[in-house]
């Protein structure tokens, strides 16, 4: 297969905009709901999801949406979402059809995007399968409770197919295959990331075969679709965000690289982006060969950071700010192109960003915090908790938060930060170095090396953080925060493009505290004259 176009952005829509008009929503309802974001845009590509388990057309190897249950939904949201595609097949309309005509109108390339084993089943157990109401459920699973993983992952996953069971394999292939056979696509992904959950904890590398098999049989349908129509017919594949996940969870990539089984590569965070995703390493495996490489975000680049978060930007501003910062990481590395996923936008909301983030020349002087990426797991991996062990296999080398722990030898957490920026051609009016040190109080000594070098002009500002259950309206009140922010100034030469360390040394605890400090965010604030 020849190497894809240059789409500079791929924006993969889940299928939502099903949801977004009231029942009965019009083609042209559904069809300014899912281009409205994309036109006019760096988006050369669109990745429409066809769905999960269950045909959103009248399929000869799958169940209709809403069958399962006669057409009784769980919740309004699942009505109109459902009814609205089922009004089309009743009206005898075909939506992917209209999707193809409508992108190709617009200049865009269009691919399906298949989900590979997507649980938002909201932690349900085998056990519940008989007797719960969910409309992507499907009359296979609820008749095959010993086809799912069970107690062999994480118990929110314990519903998720196991690829072991050729009986699974078969499903998830022949679901391939119809919407590949079915329509014109210019391609299709297998988007194994929703969700890296297929094979029995820790026997995803002793059997990453039985995914490459799907994979494999896949990769012979289009290439029979490709000789048919003397065209290409791509195929992607969404991966762990780097080739050890990948590997762990069950992909074979390099094995799917030498044979040709993949076109587009996409690395991404199985849940909300990972920002360190190893971009190099999957472009060095795929050099000599025409496999592209476009990493992956998904809604927000901090993700469950929302959840504390400590600004000092609005989460809005801070979310844009970072993703133009990693966009322009995997830039750097040489990605072919960055990849959208979870976007969802009106026509205005995500605009900005999608006229920016496509190239090195549109993301040049704009405002950027790079940081350090956070790791989840210990926060939200926990069994009761929602979506438990989804960031497992993400953010591996997440280098925050981390205590601060005193040491005999002036040892501290050294974290590493890529400035992507050339400051020489566009020259910033500020480079701050930011720190969050939660839990500092006074008689606490710290010391800060940038780069190897101590510095003494590093000042402390308290944040401040009012207590909302008593002051719910906001006013200030303390003059002392529980947190701080350590700040130092730069200049473009300290802070040229590449990676800086940060070490941070608690030289002294004040002795009338237990808790530790702890440091929290390590961020690197690139600001421009007159942007944002």
């Amino acid at each position: 297969m020849p190497r894809p176009p240059e789409y500079g952005l791929i924006y993969n829509w889940d299928g939502n905009p099903h949801g977004y008009s009231e029942y009965p929503q019009t083609m042209e309802q559904f069809l300014d709901k899912v281009y409205g974001p994309m036109e006019d845009t760096q988006v050369r590509a669109h990745f429409w999801c066809v769905g999960e388990h269950a045909a959103r057309w009248e399929s000869d190897v799958l169940e209709t949406v809403g069958d399962v249950h006669g057409r009784v939904y769980e919740n309004a949201r699942s009505y109109t979402f459902h009814e609205n595609v089922r009004a089309m097949i009743d009206r005898g309309e075909d939506p992917q059809a209209e999707i193809i005509t409508r992108g190709h109108e617009l200049g865009m390339e269009v691919y399906a995007s298949v989900r590979m084993n997507d649980n938002h089943f909201g932690g349900a157990q085998p056990s519940d399968l008989a007797t719960m109401r969910h409309t992507e459920l499907t009359r296979m699973r609820i008749e095959h409770p010993e086809w799912v993983l069970g107690d062999k992952t994480t118990p929110w996953f314990a519903v998720s197919w196991n690829l072991e069971h050729p009986e699974v394999r078969e499903n998830r292939f022949r679901h391939c295959e119809e919407v590949a056979r079915r329509w014109e696509w210019d391609g299709i992904e297998l988007d194994w990331q929703r969700h890296g959950f297929h094979l029995p904890d820790d026997y995803g590398y002793r059997m990453r075969y039985v995914i490459t098999d799907v994979q494999r049989a896949v990769r012979e349908v289009t290439d029979e679709l490709a000789e048919q129509r003397g065209r290409p017919y791509y195929l992607a594949a969404r991966v762990s965000g780097t080739p050890e996940m990948s590997y762990r969870i069950g992909y074979d990539v390099e094995t799917w690289i030498a044979d040709g089984l993949v076109d587009i590569l996409i690395p991404a965070g199985g849940a909300h982006t990972d920002p360190l995703i190893a971009v190099e390493q999957y472009l060095a495996m795929c050099e000599g060969t025409d496999v592209a490489v476009y990493p992956g975000f998904d809604a927000r680049v901090d993700g469950w950071d929302w959840t504390g978060f400590v600004g000092p930007e609005n989460p809005l501003l801070k979310d844009q700010l970072r993703t133009r910062a990693v966009a322009s990481q995997w830039h750097a590395a040489g990605s072919d192109g960055i990849y959208l996923f979870n976007w969802h936008a009106n026509r205005d909301s995500r605009r900005e960003l999608m006229n920016q983030i496509g190239s090195v020349d549109t993301l040049a002087g704009t405002n950027k915090v790079f940081a350090a990426a956070h790791r989840y797991k210990d926060a939200f991996g926990t069994v009761g908790q929602s979506w438990a062990g989804a960031f497992d296999n993400d953010r591996l080398w997440g280098q925050v938060p981390v205590p601060l722990k005193p040491t005999m030898t002036g040892e501290g957490p050294t974290i590493t930060i890529e400035q992507a920026d050339d400051l020489e051609a566009n020259q910033p009016a500020d480079i701050r170095l930011r720190l969050f040190l939660d839990e500092w109080v006074v008689g606490d000594v710290i010391k800060v090396y940038w780069d190897g070098e101590e510095r003494s002009d590093v000042r402390q500002e308290y944040h401040l953080a009012e207590d909302t259950a008593g002051n719910p309206m906001d006013a200030q009140i303390y003059e002392v925060g529980q947190a701080s922010w350590f700040l130092l100034d730069l200049d473009p030469e300290e802070a040229a493009k590449g990676k800086h360390t940060v070490k941070v040394v608690l030289e002294h605890r004040n002795p009338q505290v237990v808790s530790d400090v702890v440091l929290t965010n390590v961020e690197l604030a690139v600001t421009y004259e007159g942007e944002d």
